[in-house]
Formats: C-alpha cells, structure tokens, sequence
C-alpha cells in the first residue's frame, strides 16, 4: 500500500517549527513554504514558497537551513512536500511556479520571493484570452500582470 494516494505528492510535514528542519531526510525534492506565524490571531501567512531539487545542497532541508541562516527572522514555520521519485524537475518547476504566479500579488507571499510570477503561465494566460477560452465580459478585461 503506497504511503500517499496523491499522484504528485509522496509525503508531507506541515506547521514545523525551525528546530524540525534537522528530521526533514536528506536529499528530499519538492516544495516548502515558508510561514510568519502570528500568535494573536493563531494564522499563518505565507513568507515564501520554494523548491528543492533534491542534491545535497539543494534539497528542501538544505534550502531550509539556509533560509534559517540568511533570512530566520522573516519566518518562523515551514511545511514541506516530497515528490514521488517518477516527478521531474520541471513537473516540480511548474509547481512552484504557479503557487508563485497565485501568490504574486499578496505583499506578505513575496518578502522574500524575487520571482513575481510565473512567465511560462502568464504567456498561456495571454494565448488562452486571445483565442477565447473564456467568453464574456471576463475575458476583456484588463489582466494585471
């Protein structure tokens, strides 16, 4: 029996505190967000998503650790999500991506994202308007970029 009955997402941790990050396995690929909890009101925002390729340096407990290092003050939990191994890099590319382009506008989202969006997804957005897909007032509409 597989541990996940998700097609792209094998296993998952969620809400961790900073000091979780060392029983994060090596090598893991995939993505992790990470979060600015706000006690008073018991949320948590978005500060940044991002993926791990899954080499040494690279894999989500590495980009933690250094996101610990260079930016630990800006966030304070973090949830990660392992691809199954058959996922490629650019299937997790695209993921990422479009959690990015879903979060470019919210000012919280982007503190630490240097990517506002996701080119690959507004171009189709683009191509999508100009042959139709959606009918309606909707679709001529000013798209903000």
């Amino acid at each position: 029996m597989p541990v996940s009955e998700l097609r792209l997402i094998k296993r998952c941790a969620e809400f961790c505190e900073k000091k979780e990050i060392k029983n994060i396995p090596p090598y893991t690929r995939g993505i992790y967000v990470l979060f600015k909890y706000r006690p008073r009101l018991n949320k948590y925002d978005v500060v940044y998503i991002g993926m791990a390729a899954g080499t040494k340096t690279a894999s989500i407990r590495g980009r933690l650790r250094v996101h610990r290092r260079r930016k630990g003050k800006l966030w304070s939990h973090f949830s990660a999500f392992e691809v199954w191994d058959n996922i490629r890099e650019e299937e997790v590319q695209e993921l990422e991506g479009l959690f990015r382009h879903i979060y470019r506008k919210d000012t919280r989202a982007n503190r630490l994202n240097r990517q506002r969006g996701f080119k690959r997804l507004s171009k189709l957005r683009r191509e999508s308007r100009k042959k139709g897909w959606m009918k309606g007032p909707a679709s001529r509409k000013r798209v903000i970029k």
